[in-house]
């Protein structure tokens, strides 16, 4: 345990990291990367339980402190409670595991807005209702990137975006992107940090990516996304900045930016602007097919909390059926085959990646109306620098957009009189 010399938020940020890093050695996959140039001395119980009492004690002694910063370090608390807890053998519901870990509360998805979404994405591919599922496989085939120039495409778009994101976003002196095909893998994309200010981003071949996602896929894990992020905030004099937990509100804010970091720097045309860096690439789509494509990915933007309804459904149940009811969800409203609705599920049933299709679902649904909320004269790229560089939580992106909300339904009376002296 750490002792109580040092109550400033300094020193509880600090038992913070030492207690994340131990609870990284006990739940193999929650550190996704410390920052720091030193790693501090991780001596000390990894026992499950005793890290739980650790975290519920920093809580405490956090309680003298206001402001963001020492609501972030709580939530982060909160979160490795939880998940210690969890560990230690101790149950909750699926509901209140992602409540506590992410700050969230989730419910299943609108299907009247899934079909609005059918709906447009009929008209987009100009068939009837009835057609979409054949209609959307078709377009999907033909979207596909060939595993033959998979690196090669990948490597085009990352490119593009760097110089995108060092425009917009800025970027630090030395960073640097490797890129690694693999295979075998549960997910489509994956980041880990190789060193100072170097990421490794990794593509999986049996993911089958298209062209049209290939620009969302890059922004995601390079440039503005999780490798920006993570060498932006190398040299940050805030310990508690240093080290990023999966299964936390760092996690789900982390994700959320990730996922609309490509409307930061590209911003709508980005498929046409993804089509002019493809160019002479065999298979890539010309600008037309690459407009339809970012159409598509647009209107497909309601479905993602599809994913989040069949994590309910595969947690949330004791059902002996349940697994066939999440596969069935999957293709119905994502209008995929089954072998890609099994991939999903393969991915929502891993232990290590069970809550975190929500950082997904939930961090975007929190952070592209707070980047919209910008204020005037502020550029998109300048807000989301704010959000990489800042410390977040759900609650207070909440505060931001309803603040902001309530300035434009209620915007302050402006008029010529001239302001009393003060006396």
């Amino acid at each position: 345990m750490d002792g109580h010399a040092d109550e400033g938020l300094d020193g509880l940020a600090r038992a913070y990291v030492r207690l994340g890093l131990r609870l990284g050695r006990a739940v193999p996959g929650i550190v996704d990367a410390h920052l720091a140039d030193a790693v501090p001395d991780d001596a000390g119980d990894t026992d499950p339980e005793a890290l739980r009492r650790e975290a519920a004690d920093l809580r405490r002694r956090l309680g003298q402190h206001r402001g963001r910063r020492a609501e972030y370090l709580d939530a982060q608390l909160a979160a490795c409670e939880v998940v210690a807890f969890r560990a230690a053998g101790g149950g909750t519901s699926f509901v209140e595991e992602v409540q506590g870990c992410l700050g969230v509360r989730i419910a299943p998805g609108d299907e009247d807005r899934y079909r609005a979404a059918h709906d447009a994405l009929a008209a987009l591919l100009g068939v009837p209702l009835a057609r979409l599922p054949a209609a959307m496989t078709a377009f999907r085939e033909a979207d596909r990137v060939p595993p033959a120039v998979l690196r090669e495409a990948t490597a085009a778009v990352l490119a593009g975006l760097r110089e995108a994101t060092a425009a917009t976003v800025g970027l630090p002196p030395g960073e640097v992107v490797d890129l690694e095909v693999v295979r075998g893998a549960p997910w489509a994309g994956f980041t880990r940090r190789s060193g100072p200010r170097r990421s490794v981003v990794q593509v999986a071949v049996e993911a089958g990516h298209r062209w049209s996602h290939l620009p969302l896929l890059v922004a995601h894990e390079a440039y503005p996304g999780h490798h920006t992020e993570a060498a932006r905030t190398e040299g940050t004099l805030r310990p508690e900045r240093t080290l990023l937990l999966a299964r936390t509100p760092q996690s789900l804010v982390a994700e959320g930016a990730a996922e609309v970091g490509l409307d930061a720097v590209v911003g709508p045309g980005w498929g046409r602007w993804a089509a002019e860096r493809l160019v002479g690439i065999a298979g890539a789509p010309g600008p037309e097919r690459a407009g339809l494509g970012e159409a598509i990915e647009t209107a497909s933007e309601p479905l993602a909390s599809v994913r989040q309804d069949a994590a309910l459904l595969l947690h949330g149940s004791s059902a002996p059926d349940r697994e066939d009811r999440a596969r069935a969800h999957l293709r119905r409203w994502l209008l995929v085959d089954d072998d890609r609705a099994g991939r999903m599920l393969e991915f929502l049933a891993h232990p290590r990646w069970r809550i975190h299709t929500t950082t997904y679902v939930e961090g975007a649904r929190l952070v592209r109306p707070w980047l919209a909320a910008r204020p005037p004269g502020t550029t998109a790229g300048q807000r989301f620098a704010r959000l990489l560089d800042e410390s977040w939580t759900p609650a207070v992106l909440r505060r931001d957009i309803e603040a902001a909300a309530d300035a434009e339904r209620y915007p302050r009376h402006v008029d010529d009189t001239p302001m009393s002296p003060s006396v």
